[in-house]
């Protein structure tokens, strides 16, 4: 009997925070395939994808938090600028995290591919904290 119950826990859908904690876990696990470099990470690609992936669970915090916000009225924001204005009247700590995420995750690490060992664990750290808004 014990084993069906193991089997239907482990077919349960995560709840948002343990899918964006499944993505940091997934990003940080890309990063150690970067490689350092002195105060740098060795592998850009690396570095990117884990940057995307870490970025990925922000967004799915977000959404699960103005999910909870808004309730009925929730549309899936279409922008970074829609993410802005709608988290900014809700919480202006958590639209400067945003901010930094938006930084340091997408511009810096992602799209301009920095390699900057302080520049991504500074936007690592803000993604752990805006998960952790959706964690009950």
């Amino acid at each position: 009997m014990q084993y069906l119950s193991i089997r239907k826990e482990q077919h349960m859908k995560p709840t948002p925070y343990q899918e964006a904690l499944r993505y940091l876990q997934n990003a940080k696990d890309t990063l150690q395939k970067a490689g350092k470099d002195g105060k740098d990470y060795a592998d850009i690609k690396y570095v990117k994808t884990a940057a995307v992936t870490a970025y990925g669970a922000v967004l799915l915090a977000l959404d699960e938090y103005l999910r909870r916000k808004e309730g009925t009225k929730f549309v899936k924001p279409k922008s970074i600028d829609d993410y802005r204005i709608r988290i900014s009247k809700q919480n202006k700590t958590l639209k400067s995290l945003l901010n930094s995420a938006y930084d340091t995750l997408h511009l810096a690490g992602y799209y301009h591919g920095t390699t900057s060992y302080n520049t991504i664990k500074r936007g690592f750290e803000d993604a752990y904290k805006i998960v952790e808004y959706i964690h009950n």
